[in-house]
């Protein structure tokens, strides 16, 4: 990890980014609690995130504007719209504002798609191709890490003086992140507006996903996955009444996360140098499915709270491998509409899993809906190995020291210009060398 930071910039950008992560880790999980607590309603605690996740349907059209814009400028004002957007939550008081709420929601969804593709852009003008799974390994081990610790502070300010105070600190938190990040020096070319009909820009994300054979098949095993994962978000309350323990313990399995995570992160940088991105992917799925099935079946809660580390290490293995295998095998002229087309890809299913888990919560046991969770992402898992185990059997084979390979067996890099990347439904880059939500609270 230390070589990312010595690139130029870096080192300011991780400093911006963590503090706003912290003000994520200790805001997020109160959404949820909050609505549990003034409605009592598992299905609606469980719904909330359903309004996080609805802007990722439209996110192709949020694609073109981040494209037509300099990366950080875009990262620096964004922070600034998203601690303004928290702050209405200060106005609830009761039952009659969840709508407040779900609408704060909605919005911090919208700032999951701009942000992240604002830094994915950002981070190939910042770091080289080399150092990106360094670069994506160090952020998202210090994401993780804050769940040893933001939950709980979450869920003890909220206990002690209410959301109103949880609420303030993150406006706070995206307020100095903007600062810091603004203070970055870095020569952005103002990106051009290409002359395609808009529907082709539109579309450029998803149709450069389709004929990537990797990032599609990759990204379906992903969409398996979360179509049953988002259950997590309704179950955990069920679970929690199961073993008698009030809302605020869903902090306990978190945090039990946050320490699996830390070790994860931590790894993961090795791991995917050793492996390659795909196969990394991989070992972070069938890690969370496997811990989930235990989870089904344990009996204690302290087996629970254990497992809640295991799938911990698991969720930064994938993230990382993913968010490199994107970044190093998407052009930058296209970064910002491929990171939201993943956000349509995973964000579709996941919202379908958010609601089904509402319901599903009120009339199967949580260890049936864990077991069918733990079940479909094994199968997930299964899929990425069988539809591209010859590229998985090439990184396993090359020498640790080469890294992932760029493009491998499983695509044809060809010559690419600005017109074929806006509409050639086959494009391909050629690149000379080779960044959701999972459900988060179980």
């Amino acid at each position: 990890m230390r070589q990312a930071f010595r690139q130029p910039g870096f080192t300011r950008l991780y400093a911006g980014l963590t503090t706003s992560m912290l003000g994520d880790s200790v805001m997020l999980l109160v959404f949820s609690i909050w609505v549990k607590t003034i409605t009592g309603s598992n299905a609606l605690a469980g719904l909330t995130f359903l309004f996080m996740v609805v802007p990722s349907l439209f996110a192709p059209l949020l694609g073109i504007g981040i494209d037509r814009l300099r990366r950080k400028p875009l990262l620096v004002w964004g922070h600034v719209a998203a601690g303004i957007g928290v702050l209405p939550l200060v106005l609830v008081r009761g039952e009659g504002q969840v709508w407040i709420i779900w609408s704060v929601a909605f919005l911090y969804g919208i700032s999951f798609i701009v942000l992240p593709a604002a830094l994915n852009g950002l981070l190939k003008e910042l770091v080289p191709d080399d150092l990106l799974v360094d670069a994506n390994s160090s952020l998202q081990t210090t994401k993780e890490s804050f769940r040893l610790f933001g939950p709980l502070v979450g869920a003890l300010l909220f206990t002690w003086l209410g959301g109103w105070a949880v609420a303030v600190l993150d406006a706070a938190s995206f307020g100095i992140a903007a600062l810091v990040i603004a203070r970055i020096r870095v020569q952005e070319v103002r990106p051009e507006v290409e002359p395609a009909h808009l529907w082709h820009q539109m579309t450029a994300g998803l149709r450069y996903l389709a004929g990537d054979r990797v990032l599609e098949h990759t990204l379906i095993g992903f969409a398996l996955c979360i179509l049953v994962f988002g259950f997590s978000e309704s179950a955990v309350y069920a679970l929690l009444d199961g073993f008698d323990k009030p809302a605020t313990w869903v902090s306990a399995i978190v945090t039990a996360q946050g320490l699996g995570a830390v070790a994860g992160g931590l790894s993961s940088g090795a791991v995917v140098r050793r492996i390659g991105e795909v196969a990394g992917c991989v070992a972070g799925l069938a890690t969370c499915g496997v811990s989930v099935l235990v989870m089904a079946a344990a009996q204690q809660f302290s087996l629970v709270v254990a497992m809640g580390v295991v799938m911990g290490a698991g969720m930064p293995l994938m993230t990382v491998a993913f968010m490199t295998l994107m970044q190093r095998r998407t052009p930058q002229p296209i970064m910002g509409r491929v990171s939201t087309a993943v956000e349509v890809v995973m964000g579709a299913p996941q919202a379908i899993s958010l609601a089904v888990g509402s319901l599903l919560v009120v009339v199967l046991s949580y260890r049936t809906i864990l077991g069918i969770m733990g079940g479909v992402t094994l199968l997930a898992s299964a899929y990425i190995v069988v539809m591209l185990r010859r590229h998985i059997a090439h990184d396993l084979a090359r020498p640790v020291a080469d890294g992932p390979e760029a493009v491998g067996l499983d695509v044809t890099p060809v010559a690419t210009t600005s017109s074929q990347m806006q509409g050639t439904p086959g494009v391909r880059a050629e690149l000379a060398k080779h960044s959701t939500p999972v459900g988060d609270n179980l």
